[in-house]
């Protein structure tokens, strides 16, 4: 029986006929990263390869690294294995990775969303024979409302704010969210400033040539009157502490999937939460696998024993795989844990649990 393609182990997912590893999260010599977020592209590896989009984010993260980069639909050959890079539409940048050799072919995802935000190059199947997907909402109690209606009530939220004088701060995560939250501000509203860290991440996106509407970094010198009808784009990491504290009074709110949730705003302590995710739902999960045609599927993080129990019920040869994915990386971009549920996707309890499901309180 042939080995598989792509293999999971100790470093990561390896390609042993390219001897090359995706998304590793142990130091390797070549590692080909699906996207920059930190649970994805860490450090120490002696080679990378990524999305071009990716390069000055990667840099600002990770200081001098060897990094080659490509296109969509570029191709290159490493030990005679076929791999290509093809949109994953989660964040800018954020590609799935093809590999082709001998007549299979495997496509590791990374993570995804199939709803066009605007900001990421749109979300492309591709077909292969076995897919690598994540499943951090795959649940049917998670399905995402029109994008349209969650940036159109941002907005009338900030303006309720201006009006009522207070500043308005809304939180997520520094590369991808920060940006498609940015990208639909309503700027006649008032203007819009940045956390640093964000400030920073915005900055390497523009020397890749990414167009991001205007935003102002929030500095010990910016002027209050300045912020006066203004929103504050802010990492999750800012939430109640003395820096957010000393802008009294002001108005928060968060942008997360688990604020679909009963409960998630009381537990961040916002006054609004705002069901905005870079992952796909329930029915983008589905839709994405249904388009690849594949025969296999190996899910890599969030509800994975559900998920995969539910592929195989109607059709498909899935298993879980372990990984190091979705850990801190997604406790940082959406800060809460997911809930427990049953087997049809209810809400059986609000509080923590871990990624099979079983209650941690």
């Amino acid at each position: 029986m042939a080995k598989p393609l792509l293999q999971f182990n100790d470093c990561g997912i390896y390609c042993a006929a390219g001897d090359f590893y995706i998304d590793p999260w142990k130091p390797v010599n070549d590692a080909i990263i699906t996207h920059a977020h930190s649970d994805h592209a860490r450090w120490g590896n002696k080679r990378y390869l990524a999305h071009q989009l990716s390069r000055e984010v990667m840099k600002y993260r990770l200081g001098e690294i060897q990094l080659e980069t490509m296109d969509y639909g570029e191709t290159i050959y490493k030990n005679g294995v076929k791999i290509s890079f093809h949109p994953a539409g989660h964040i800018i940048g954020s590609a799935q990775v093809r590999v082709e050799h001998k007549g299979a072919v495997w496509v590791a995802s990374g993570d995804y969303k199939t709803v066009d935000d605007g900001i990421s190059t749109p979300f492309e199947p591709v077909k292969c024979h076995t897919f690598i997907s994540e499943c951090t909402f795959g649940m049917p109690v998670y399905k995402w409302k029109p994008q349209e209606e969650v940036h159109g009530a941002i907005n009338k939220w900030w303006r309720k704010n201006a009006e009522d004088g207070k500043i308005t701060f809304i939180a997520g995560y520094s590369l991808g969210k920060a940006q498609r939250i940015l990208q639909h501000l309503d700027q006649s509203i008032g203007k819009v400033f940045m956390h640093g860290v964000i400030a920073n991440t915005h900055e390497a996106l523009l020397r890749n040539g990414v167009k991001l509407p205007e935003a102002h970094r929030l500095t010990p010198d910016t002027k209050k009157e300045d912020l006066r009808k203004a929103i504050v784009i802010c990492p999750p990491s800012a939430i109640g502490t003395p820096w957010m504290r000393k802008f009294q009074p002001f108005a928060f709110g968060y942008c997360s999937g688990w604020m679909s949730l009963r409960g998630a705003k009381r537990r961040m302590a916002a006054d609004r939460g705002f069901v905005l995710s870079d992952h796909a739902d329930w029915n983008g999960l589905i839709s994405a696998i249904d388009a690849t045609e594949c025969e296999c599927v190996c899910l890599t993080h969030g509800y994975t024993a559900s998920f995969a129990r539910y592929l195989n019920g109607i059709g498909y040869n899935a298993h879980e795989a372990h990984t190091y994915y979705g850990g801190d990386e997604l406790m940082q971009e959406d800060e809460l844990p997911a809930p427990l549920v049953d087997e049809h996707g209810d809400v059986i309890t609000e509080g923590p649990v871990n990624k099979e499901g079983s209650a941690l309180l």
